[in-house]
């Protein structure tokens, strides 16, 4: 079962602050949507006007071609897991799945059934007779997601839900509803700060700043061709360098030294510009095609030897900090001068107002289950 979700110009307004500013969303059918953006974007709020939680100032929901904003949470055929488990301690897991199902007047037959069929789906058939207190902290998750399940919603929608959990079980908990969501096929929307869930879960993100969406792309799209600093900076771990730069006569130079990069012939010379690489973009030897800039020779700060990486914190000679991601155990000593490259085409430029002018060309996409 899947269902699509439209937003038209939808804004959320508090007195005179619009907090969601009149955002327009396409969501496909049976399509993982993660809502991500830095605290305060607004991605909470616009999942709770989805759910009906929060009232719409202006625009319409769509919920499989019907309008949306007056009908009862309750009727949208949505369920939500919210950040807390909000389990009851004295139930069962069992009486937790079913209460729902029991207060709406469900036969017994029935409820049995879809418990037993979410608890075979969530790998937890052999916790119903616990109670929460003897649960760990994803198997509490599981059984939140349980009572969603148990609904047959058309509709999941997730708001922070690993953010109490420890760094292993995250990424456990990430791999368990990307896998769930293949599974049942239903649209989900999920919230979150963690550009590395955002990336590893989704099928298209939606990345919010102060109530607008900066873009919406699959995960790899976002990573290859963003469409402005923000969005470049906020996709990628480590985060994207960012390299002040100038359009002189010899072409873009860092700190006065020309690094082998054009740019588009309409820009200005001597235009103040932005030069974004990644940390994983940068090689300490020259690419073999020729086809690369070089920065200018840098002084290695601080190296930390990873095993399988080696991550080198540098300084430009005018002072400019930068990240490089070297493969392997690099012998690379601090205080060392260093001469770093990289690839033309995996090279970003940014106007002053933070707007790609020089986007690197289209990369080879690769699945998603490839990143998982």
């Amino acid at each position: 079962m899947s269902t699509p979700i439209e937003l038209k110009s939808v804004v959320k307004r508090f007195g005179a602050h619009d907090v969601i500013r009149g955002i327009d969303l396409d969501l496909k059918p049976g399509e993982f949507t993660v809502f991500v953006g830095p605290s305060g974007c607004g991605k909470s709020t616009l999942l709770r006007m989805i759910a009906g939680l929060e009232t719409i100032s202006d625009g319409d929901l769509v919920i499989d071609g019907a309008r949306m904003n007056d009908v009862p949470p309750a009727k949208r055929g949505i369920a939500m897991v919210f950040q807390s488990y909000a389990l009851y301690p004295h139930m069962s897991v069992y009486k937790n799945l079913a209460f729902g199902l029991e207060t709406a007047g469900y036969k017994r037959s029935e409820i049995e059934r879809r418990v037993m069929a979410a608890a075979d789906v969530l790998q937890i058939t052999e916790l119903l007779k616990r109670r929460p207190k003897a649960l760990s902290g994803g198997q509490r998750q599981r059984v939140a997601i349980g009572r969603s399940i148990v609904r047959d919603p058309k509709i999941f929608l997730f708001d922070e839900p690993l953010s109490n959990l420890d760094a292993e079980l995250r990424v456990q908990m990430r791999v368990e509803i990307t896998k769930l969501h293949k599974k049942l096929g239903n649209t989900m929307i999920y919230v979150t700060h963690d550009q590395v869930e955002a990336m590893t879960m989704a099928d298209r993100i939606v990345v919010l700043r102060a109530g607008e969406v900066m873009q919406v792309g699959t995960p790899l799209d976002l990573y290859n061709r963003p469409a402005n600093q923000f969005v470049a900076g906020f996709i990628g771990s480590p985060k994207m360098n960012f390299l002040p730069v100038v359009v002189a006569p010899r072409g873009v130079t860092l700190d006065e030294t020309p690094i082998g990069l054009s740019v588009p012939q309409d820009t200005p010379a001597h235009a103040a510009l932005t030069l974004g690489v990644r940390p994983e973009h940068l090689s300490a030897a020259p690419l073999p095609t020729g086809e690369q800039i070089t920065l200018p020779p840098l002084r290695v700060d601080l190296v930390e030897h990873l095993g399988g990486s080696t991550v080198v914190h540098a300084s430009t000679p005018g002072g400019r900090t930068l990240c490089a991601m070297l493969p392997g155990q690099t012998p690379i000593t601090q205080g060392a001068i260093l001469t770093l490259h990289a690839a033309r085409e995996a090279c970003h430029l940014f106007d002053p107002e933070g707007q790609v002018i020089h986007a690197a060309p289209p990369l080879p996409d690769v699945s998603k289950k490839a990143m998982i």
